[in-house]
């Protein structure tokens, strides 16, 4: 895969791999992922914007938010925290329950320092390549992956005056 901005869906047909290049030191990008303040200014796809419910970054905690779609639908989100390891690694899993969307995957998100750059690697793990290509169809999470990680770009171009 590319040192660059990429998306591959070709490499495991059970996985969206997306890798971009922060203009942004590690710190500074951990920071933005690891604040439901941060996160309401670039989370999610172009056009939506997210209500937190609840904020408890630690292996077991839960992240309880509403996306809210620009067609004016809502999409209730839960994210468990499986592993965190300060600044570099963040593992996640989307789902599980009634009360939220049908949508299931885990999330391996690794940031790489590359000094006033990160590399970060956005890993969405499915259980099969059929499920995938379903939540790629319905949701469109293959392009809501690259629109959400271009609005976190531009959060931190924003926050530190670039």
């Amino acid at each position: 895969m590319a040192q660059t901005n990429s998306l591959d869906l070709d490499g495991d047909r059970t996985a969206i791999v997306a890798v971009r290049i922060l203009n942004a030191p590690r710190a500074l990008v951990w920071k933005v992922w690891s604040d439901p303040g941060h996160l309401a200014h670039w989370w999610g796809p172009d056009g939506f914007s997210i209500t937190t419910h609840s904020f408890d970054m630690r292996p077991g905690g839960v992240w309880r938010f509403v996306m809210h779609g620009p067609e004016g639908r809502d999409y209730q989100n839960r994210i468990t925290y499986e592993e965190i390891v300060p600044p570099e690694r963040l593992v996640t899993r989307h789902g599980g329950g009634d009360d939220v969307e049908p949508v299931q995957f885990r999330t391996t998100v690794t940031l790489d320092d590359l000094g006033a750059k990160t590399r970060l690697t956005m890993r969405m793990q499915f259980t099969s390549a059929e499920i995938r290509k379903q939540i790629i169809d319905a949701y469109g999470a293959d392009r809501g992956l690259v629109q959400t990680l271009a609005r976190l770009d531009a959060h931190l171009e924003t926050i530190s005056g670039g």
